[in-house]
């Protein structure tokens, strides 16, 4: 009589395998995510897995073996399913790489910083940042107000794109000037001096991007 401490051993081999989730054989992240990927849009498509393996040419058993995330999916055996369900391959591999910093800015949010022409009451709220990326976009929302004026111009390595939210002012770029009012864009090298010359209508907002 088998006692109950070591019934376990009575198990099929893949079943033993499964009863742990740490050891070598536990189904790894990639596994995972092809796994829910596929159940995903084989169920949005309303097959059943013998309908797509006839689609695949794999069969029933290796792919209930893949949405499990019990066994590594071969390139040709992606290709296949990608085919079979008519979408890119690299959908099933998305999530694989979720670890990668982002900021979200609610409406009206967004960090006040204090720049040159603060002073001069231009109002600098910078809508993000990424931690520790030397080639990151730096999106500020510029507001100019009846308290504003202009000030000495800008110049910094890299590139700007200016675009126009409301209001209308002339800005300047090395020795050109732009009319500029809302829906215009602008995409300047950062090294010219440039900045707001004179405000039109009031008050102005613009979206400034600059890359470095």
């Amino acid at each position: 009589m088998t006692s109950p401490a070591t019934s376990h051993t009575n198990l099929p081999a893949e079943t033993q395998r499964s009863a742990g989730t740490d050891g070598p054989d536990a189904p790894g992240k990639l596994e995972r995510v092809i796994a829910g990927q596929l159940r995903r849009y084989r169920s949005a498509q309303g097959l059943s897995a013998a309908e797509l393996a006839a689609r695949t040419g794999l069969s029933k058993a290796m792919i209930s073996k893949i949405e499990s995330a019990s066994t590594s999916c071969s390139l040709t055996s992606l290709q296949r399913l990608a085919d079979g369900l008519n979408i890119p391959v690299t959908a099933l591999f998305r999530g694989a790489d979720t670890d990668r910093d982002a900021t979200f800015t609610r409406n009206g949010e967004g960090s006040l910083t204090v720049r040159s022409g603060t002073q001069h009451g231009h109002e600098y709220r910078v809508l993000g940042t990424l931690k520790g990326r030397t080639d990151a976009l730096e999106p500020t929302l510029v507001t100019l107000t009846d308290a504003s004026d202009v000030f000495p111009l800008f110049q910094h390595p890299g590139t700007e794109f200016i675009y126009m939210l409301s209001g209308k002012m002339v800005y300047g770029h090395g020795a050109y000037e732009y009319t500029m009012e809302a829906g215009d864009s602008l995409l300047l090298d950062g090294e010219g001096p440039h900045g707001p010359l004179e405000l039109m209508e009031l008050p102005i907002r613009f979206l400034a991007i600059s890359a470095k």
